[in-house]
């Protein structure tokens, strides 16, 4: 291929794959998932030869498989192997700092933030060095943006935003401390899992469905704040309530509940809460000083609704600290990339499919049934025939055995790497 040839097909490809990024941001607005986004990159990848011979270089560059589990035997070995990979990068020295200039940049754009970017995504393996311009931030640093964000789990859209300019500019050396930490986390983690069982990765703030160590199901989540941190868990899920009242805990009455009265004196009546005093009389909010700590003596409950505070799911199990996983109308929320704000519990989305699964092997509890009770928004529980095994962990970084290591925060502080 001639070089005026390649030229005018790397621009081709490269405006091809803006409209195609600038649809998916459009996509994402409408509450598109992460993984929906992911199935269409690589599609997309595909359809432009960006994944099967539009540069024979870009071949060894791989997008996670969603089907490996984050908490496996076999990611626990793959995670301790990659730590080998990260010591070699720390003995060359790790990789350059991306500059704040590069803030913003997406495909087709030019400059001189995009060499360090460029030679940033390589030494980790999400580009070929040599692909492309290198003056130029054409399909292949598209392509390796997405693949950098999917395995820090930030929003896939191909451009340098801040949250992905702040994951570049984690050192090496901090990535491989993660690594050596969450290998003996992992260790630790995967022996006697069971056949079936659900995994929450709380810094991920992601839920998986496990069968036969394939993640059937992956589900983006919203953990607790770092304040009110989501708790590790071994425990087993045994129940799972349909179209549930919420009875507001009381740490929430006293740091989230007073303060809204206080400001908004209208806020129970708006949000469908009513209060009971210890013989299950009814109250009125004007009964209560809202300036006191009188509040706390008193249960409040949520109707069910679509403005319920958890949604028409319910999924529990026993917790020494009261949590659980639910629903949300809340929506919005999954499309953030900071998922970090709840009172400790978790929300999850597209719950229904999670429920689908916990309930397939309880008689009575099909598809249908379950859209069907959701729909009729009547009060309804199933208790889980076999109930399943379920792990909260906290993981923030690992390796699958598809050779690709994955990121994230720690959002709480706990792997003590400074």
């Amino acid at each position: 291929m001639s070089a005026i040839t390649r030229r005018s097909f790397l621009t081709t490809a490269a405006t091809g794959l803006a409209a195609s990024a600038l649809a998916r941001g459009a996509r994402a607005a409408e509450g598109q998932t992460s993984d929906q986004m992911l199935d269409e990159l690589m599609r997309e990848n595909q359809e432009n030869g960006l994944g099967s011979g539009f540069d024979n270089s870009s071949r060894n560059v791989r997008l996670p498989k969603k089907s490996l589990p984050t908490l496996s035997p076999s990611t626990a070995e793959t995670t301790q192997t990659s730590i080998a990979q990260y010591e070699a990068i720390v003995a060359k020295g790790g990789w350059p700092d991306v500059p704040a200039s590069a803030d913003g940049l997406r495909v087709g754009a030019k400059g001189p933030a995009v060499p360090a970017l460029r030679r940033r995504l390589s030494i980790a393996g999400d580009l070929e060095l040599n692909s492309g311009d290198p003056q130029v931030f054409d399909s292949y640093v598209d392509a390796a943006v997405h693949r950098f964000q999917v395995r820090h789990g930030l929003h896939p859209d191909g451009v340098v935003h801040e949250a992905t300019l702040h994951a570049l500019n984690v050192s090496a050396d901090r990535r491989l401390a993660q690594l050596r930490t969450n290998a003996v986390r992992l260790k630790a983690l995967t022996g006697n899992l069971g056949n079936r069982i659900v995994v929450a990765n709380i810094p991920a703030a992601q839920i998986e469905a496990i069968e036969n160590g394939v993640a059937i199901t992956r589900h983006t989540a919203v953990a607790g704040k770092p304040d009110r941190p989501s708790p590790d868990l071994r425990t087993k899920i045994t129940q799972i309530n349909f179209n549930p009242f919420w009875t507001v805990p009381v740490s929430i009455i006293r740091k989230d509940l007073i303060p809204k009265m206080q400001a908004e004196p209208d806020y129970l009546t708006r949000n469908h809460i009513r209060i009971f005093d210890p013989k299950n009389n009814e109250l009125q909010p004007s009964q209560i000083d809202w300036y006191s700590t009188e509040a706390v003596n008193y249960k409040f409950k949520q109707d069910a609704g679509d403005f319920n505070s958890l949604g028409s799911l319910k999924i529990n199990f026993p917790s020494p600290d009261g949590v659980y996983m639910h629903d949300t109308p809340s929506k919005n929320l999954f499309g953030e990339d900071f998922r970090f704000a709840s009172s400790g519990c978790m929300r999850v989305q597209n719950v229904r499919e999670l429920v689908y699964w916990i309930l397939s092997e309880t008689p009575g509890w099909s598809k249908t049934e379950i859209d069907e009770v959701i729909k009729s928004g009547e009060r309804k529980d199933a208790k889980v025939a076999k109930p399943l095994p379920l792990y909260w962990v906290y993981v923030t970084a690992w390796a699958t055995p598809d050779g690709v290591v994955q990121f994230r925060d720690d959002i709480y502080n706990r792997d003590g790497v400074s």
